[in-house]
C-alpha cells in the first residue's frame, strides 16, 4: 500500500516557475513507476509526466515538453515536477500517481495509487 500526499500548488502569473512535490508512504515506493496527471475544468484528466522506478527513464506530453521536469528522490520517498515558464493552460488540479508494469506507464488506469491533488492556477 502507498499513500500519496501532493503540495507545492499556487496561484502563479504566467511565465512563472512552481516545483509540485508528491511524499510517499510506505517501503516499496522505490519500486513503482510514478507519474504526474492534470484534470482542469470541463476536460479529462491527461497524462503530464512519469519517471521510471530507477529515474533513469522520463517521458512528457508534448504540451509541456521543454518547460517541466519530473524528478524523484527515493531515499525520501518524493517525486517532484519542475514546472518553468507556465501557462494559463497549464491550470489545473495535479495529481500524482504510483504504480504501473511499464516503465514509463501513460495511462491513468495503470497506476495503483493516487494522491488527492493540488491545486495550480496560473492567471495572464
Amino acid at each position: 500500500q502507498v499513500q500519496l500526499v501532493e503540495s507545492g500548488g499556487g496561484l502563479v502569473q504566467a511565465g512563472g516557475s512552481l516545483r509540485l512535490s508528491c511524499a510517499a508512504s510506505g517501503r516499496t515506493f522505490s519500486r513503482y513507476s510514478m507519474g504526474w496527471f492534470r484534470l482542469a475544468p470541463g476536460k479529462e484528466r491527461e497524462f503530464v509526466a512519469a519517471i521510471s522506478w530507477t529515474g533513469s527513464s522520463t517521458d512528457y506530453a508534448d504540451s509541456v515538453k521543454g518547460r517541466f521536469t519530473i524528478s524523484r528522490d527515493n531515499a525520501k520517498n518524493t517525486v517532484y515536477l519542475q514546472m518553468n515558464s507556465l501557462k494559463s493552460e497549464d491550470t489545473a488540479v495535479y495529481y500524482c500517481a504510483a504504480g504501473g508494469t511499464r516503465t514509463i506507464p501513460y495511462s491513468d488506469y495503470e497506476y495503483n495509487y493516487w494522491g488527492q491533488g493540488t491545486q495550480v492556477t496560473v492567471s495572464s
